[in-house]
């Protein structure tokens, strides 16, 4: 048993991975999830610790600990929710990044990385209009190319009507 405390454990830890040590990272996270099973930060760093290292099967659970219940600061809710869900999406299993990414994007509206992943998933489990119409929302709201916020008003309308057609 460590002298240190839970929190210096666990900042030591993310210093670790911060400086690219991701292995001894994630092995001392898994040390501290064990030791503290339902501790949602420590969930949280280590699905991350996981995914840094191509691991995706392994830190689901971790991940899935890390949202199953509130408690997380909302910056790091907002990643335990893209992670998961782009996680699922890597892993084949659209269904629930969907599912996942659109609780984000319910949660987090505002974020762009959660409505870009959630558009993949869209696209993976075939629902292309509302991948695409989700893209194109997102492109009218935050480009800053003139090309687009030329047309920005046009862009954001049609995105929604991307099968619909006028008499001319």
């Amino acid at each position: 048993m460590s002298t240190l405390t839970r929190d210096e454990r666990l900042a030591g830890a993310v210093a670790l991975r911060t400086a690219g040590e991701k292995e001894r990272a994630k092995d001392q996270l898994v040390v501290l999830a064990a030791e503290f099973p339902d501790d949602l930060e420590i969930a949280f760093q280590t699905a991350w610790a996981h995914d840094t290292l191509g691991l995706e099967a392994a830190a689901v659970p971790f991940y899935e600990t890390a949202v199953g219940r509130p408690g997380l600061p909302p910056d790091d809710r907002k990643g335990a929710l893209l992670g998961l869900g782009s996680t699922y999406r890597t892993l084949g299993r659209y269904a629930e990044s969907v599912k996942t990414l659109r609780q984000g994007v319910a949660e987090f509206p505002d974020d762009g990385g959660l409505r870009t992943f959630l558009a993949m998933a869209l696209y993976n489990t075939g629902e292309h209009r509302e991948a695409v119409g989700t893209l194109l929302h997102l492109l009218a709201t935050t480009s800053g190319d003139a090309g687009v916020t030329d047309y920005r008003e046009a862009i954001a309308f049609y995105a929604d009507r991307l099968d619909e057609t006028w008499p001319g």
